[in-house]
């Protein structure tokens, strides 16, 4: 699904209604019922509502809500317009109009002062005071209104975006002068701002509803930032063919592990061959032997010279992926070996955990990275390696730019992990649950998308998929045993089913109830 700006939006509801032969009006009736009827789906009949609403379209869609559910028997219904300039949009005038006609309205036009209504717990505001079009933060009175509906403990529906959001980046405005929403009902098309966790109080829950907006618009209207779902996904998985053998689906080289730490190779290689690889030679510290063979004995050990941790990387054997990093420590000779591997890697580099710490140590190291290269760093093993950014927007423009700059993948762990390319395109994931923040959750993903390389997808294709199974295959994990109850292992014992899922076409469980 592609996410596109609130320019693009704007231009894609008027190519709706121009195909559809519709004035606006039409368009924002329709976007109304629907968000009309999920309001309707929530609350009986007796529940107050308060609605603020602002004079552009934002405040017409707001309008048209509460007409709806005075129509639908709602007796508690009042309603704000605020009018300050005296200068409504047409459709707004036009649904102002529809909404006074109705005898006993509670309807008040604010054009001067504002007398506050007393807005309590039990109430539920619905704002449509701005939506994504808003041009600059709010001010003055706005400013008031929206800390007004926040102080109040009511629950919050905020219509397109949170009054006060941009659509996109918000990393000047201040959280306090911005609605904050229980509830975000968005049209179709998710905003950008909606994947930034700055956001996620303000946003609150969020949903998308369906307006029939016109498809060849939006299929043909490029956009740099794309939501992952099931169809992306199987769209590139390649199906098993019968007369085939385990060196059909390659071979993945593993550098994890030291002492102490072998739980994460065994994590690692676990994955590899889950998701399919055919083959997985671990190579790791000598004292780990046991550990990694009784652990996961269909795979390969290779031993280091060293007892305690990696002190090698030479690739003695041809392999389709090499991943390094889980558990293998930043000691000097570790640095020294990785940075021998990346002066003479001859396939797909995966590259997680401490081998990103070991990049940030000497960050020279970034430079010999080859092209196309993976990185799957969270938060802080980003601002490591790249200097500390300041929230998640200034992090993702910093991912855009790093990928661009040494041609390499970065996958940007987080609550929608960003799988950045070198093109400067984003693929948010639509899967994975809190419960994933677990001890070896990096570890088990490491292995998936090292397995789909290793299987000869191309490392963008296989980062983009890996990231989407191991997220289903954790929500897969958290509906057996809990977001509390499951640790890594439950998500690696998962994912043949995640992949199963994906290709069968099963329901897939979605927390963004598109």
């Amino acid at each position: 699904m592609k996410i596109f700006t609130s320019n693009i939006i704007r231009s894609i509801d008027t190519a709706t209604c121009d195909k559809e032969g519709i004035p606006s009006i039409a368009l924002m009736e329709r976007a109304a019922s629907v968000a009309a009827d999920e309001i309707i789906s929530r609350f009986p009949t007796s529940q107050r509502f308060v609605v603020i609403a602002g004079p552009g379209d934002n405040g017409g869609d707001a309008l048209a809500i509460a007409r709806i559910l005075l129509d639908n028997g709602y007796k508690k219904v009042e309603v704000f317009l605020f009018n300050v300039n005296e200068k409504l949009s047409r459709d707004c005038d036009e649904e102002r109009k529809k909404l006074i006609t109705i005898d006993g309205v509670d309807f008040t036009e604010v054009r001067r002062e504002f007398s506050p209504p007393y807005i309590g717990p039990k109430d539920v505001v619905i704002d449509g005071l701005f939506g994504s079009g808003l041009s600059k933060s709010l001010k003055g009175g706005f400013v008031s209104v929206a800390r007004l509906i926040n102080e109040s403990g009511a629950f919050v529906i905020s219509i397109d975006v949170p009054s006060g959001l941009y659509g996109e980046f918000n990393d000047n405005v201040n959280p306090r002068d911005i609605v904050h929403a229980n509830l975000t009902l968005t049209f179709e098309i998710p905003r950008l701002a909606f994947f930034f966790a700055e956001n996620a109080d303000v946003i609150g829950e969020w949903k998308l509803l369906n307006i029939d907006l016109d498809k060849k618009t939006k299929k043909d209207l490029p956009s740099d930032y794309i939501l992952v779902e099931a169809r992306t996904i199987r769209a590139h998985l390649l199906p098993r063919r019968p007369f085939t053998g385990k060196r059909d689906y390659g071979s993945a080289l593993l550098f994890a592990g030291s002492t102490g730490m072998m739980g994460a190779a065994v994590m690692c290689a676990g994955a590899v061959l889950r998701s399919g690889a055919g083959l997985v030679t671990v190579h790791s510290a000598n004292s780990g032997i046991n550990i990694l063979q009784t652990s996961v004995p269909e795979a390969m050990f290779e031993p280091d010279r060293n007892e305690h941790f990696i002190s090698d990387m030479k690739v003695h054997h041809p392999h389709q992926v090499v991943a390094v990093g889980p558990g293998i420590g930043t000691n000097d000779m570790t640095v020294n070996a990785l940075e021998s591997l990346l002066k003479t890697a001859k396939c797909p580099l995966l590259l997680d955990a401490d081998a990103l710490n070991c990049l940030a140590k000497r960050p020279a190291l970034l430079d010999l990275l080859p092209p196309k290269t993976v990185i799957t760093p969270h938060i802080g093993e980003f601002d490591r390696m790249f200097g500390e950014q300041r929230n998640s927007e200034e992090r993702l423009r910093k991912a855009i730019e790093m990928a661009r700059y040494y041609n390499i993948i970065i996958v940007l762990k987080g609550h929608y992990t960003a799988t950045v390319r070198p093109t400067g395109r984003v693929y948010f994931n639509s899967t994975g649950n809190p419960g994933m923040a677990t001890a070896g959750a990096g570890d088990v993903l490491t292995g998936v998308i090292a397995s789909f390389m290793a299987q000869g997808y191309c490392p963008e294709h296989a980062a983009t998929i890996g990231v989407y199974v191991h997220g289903l295959a954790g929500d897969l994990a958290s509906a057996r045993l809990g977001e509390y109850g499951m640790i890594a292992s439950d998500i690696s014992a998962n994912v043949g089913r995640a992949i199963r899922m994906v290709i069968d076409c099963e329901s897939i469980p979605s927390k963004l109830q598109l």
